[in-house]
């Protein structure tokens, strides 16, 4: 067994064959030299210097996983069960696709000093000494690990202004009515959030934008988006979608023999909500590698069709979204969208099909519970904050 991949969705892969009791050789290649680490972390206690990493505690020696790292994959040839790395051909007689997504540079700022991506541990430590020195600081998109970084900078005591090519943050993820009271959130901590703006060049301590407005820049900091890892597939016969991600089934397996492929690189078809999906949050990197090794291992019933997890922490506040909201019929919020605690909550034919938790944990435990057994809610009950989401559920 190969995994090429040493993030989350690889080494959970190893773990779990071992825990299954796969009995062969597991070896695991990485391409960065660190101990395997966990991500989230990255843009919180690392990135403010309040830990060193976040190597897994796993003993890779006592599950017998060899870890080959520093070692980048360069392609496949599915016929002769070969994978071809730095160091020379690795022979396999199962492999999995583990190798994540990368980030999206910002046209025409490769090699301009003072940009900065944060995906990687080595990413994080060229910007803890930036925070740390409180410089003025552009964002460049206001998703998900935008705001979490503008969070992380402003607690550093940095001057932060968010840019944002659409009319609102996580414009791509949530819907405009979903997404706006999250846009107060922003200069209440302090970081100046502008929409509609886009950057044309950066400068020796400004950003140009399209406006012509020049803002101070001491470092840049860009995330606006990330696209599977996969482009040293090509030629090699592997079917890979829309968005460059490797085509799993689902049991996970691609379109070569005696190859899976797992988080943030591929996608699935999900019987769900009846729709191929990529999901790139960590908890799909978690969840995943289970039922790749129950393929490996022969268990003809290992399906995977999650309930798709994430959270995320901004601005002092602790955000939940479980499930897929793209096929709801309706909407219902919980809670006043102003205030520090409420829910969104996606129906369906009065069955939750998803839900977004700002500061209300206990309606995402719940809700993801119910979203996974497909039940029928009241919508009545269900929009009332005051009543426990699971006392919405009919029958």
């Amino acid at each position: 067994m190969v995994v090429v991949g040493a993030g989350m969705a690889g080494v959970q892969t190893a773990v779990a064959l071992r825990e299954r009791g796969f009995q062969g050789t597991v070896t695991v290649i990485g391409a960065e030299p660190h101990q395997p680490y966990d991500r989230p972390p990255l843009s919180k206690a690392v990135l403010l210097g309040k830990a060193e990493g976040s190597a897994f505690e796993v003993d890779f020696e006592a599950l017998g996983i060899e870890l080959r790292l520093g070692r980048e994959a360069l392609g496949v040839r599915p016929d002769a069960h070969e994978l071809d790395t730095e160091a020379g051909p690795v022979p396999y007689d199962v492999l999995v696709l583990a190798t994540g997504a990368e980030p999206i540079r910002l046209p025409g700022t490769e090699g301009v000093p003072g940009v900065h991506l944060l995906r990687t541990l080595d990413d994080a430590e060229r910007l803890r000494p930036v925070l740390a020195r409180q410089h003025d600081i552009v964002v460049v998109g206001a998703g998900w690990i935008g705001a979490e970084f503008a969070t992380a900078a402003r607690e550093a005591g940095c001057a932060v202004t968010v840019v944002e090519a659409a009319d609102r943050p996580l414009a791509g993820a949530l819907p405009a009515e979903v997404a706006a009271p999250m846009t107060s959130w922003y200069a209440d901590a302090g970081a100046d959030l502008r929409t509609h703006a886009r950057v044309v060049r950066v400068e020796p301590g400004e950003v140009v934008l399209d406006d012509g407005s020049r803002v101070p820049a001491g470092a840049v900091v860009v995330g606006i988006g990330a696209r599977p890892a996969t482009a040293w597939l090509a030629g090699s016969g592997i079917q890979l979608g829309a968005h460059g991600e490797v085509v799993a089934d689902e049991r996970l397996h691609t379109s070569a023999p005696d190859v899976y492929a797992v988080g943030d690189c591929a996608s699935f078809p999900s019987g769900r909500y009846g729709e191929r999906l990529m999901v790139h949050h960590w908890d799909n990197a978690l969840q995943g590698p289970r039922t790749v090794a129950a393929a490996v291992l022969g268990e003809t019933s290992a399906v995977y069709d999650p309930v798709p997890y994430f959270w995320s922490e901004q601005f002092g506040r602790f955000v939940q979204y479980a499930g897929h909201h793209k096929s709801a019929d309706t909407t219902l919020w919980r809670g006043d969208p102003s205030g520090p605690a409420w829910s969104v909550c996606w129906l369906r034919e009065n069955r939750l099909v998803a839900l977004l938790a700002v500061g209300r944990p206990r309606d995402l435990a719940q809700g993801r519970r119910l979203i996974d057994a497909g039940t029928e809610m009241n919508p009545d009950l269900l929009a009332d904050p005051a009543r426990p989401l699971k006392a919405a559920a009919k029958g």
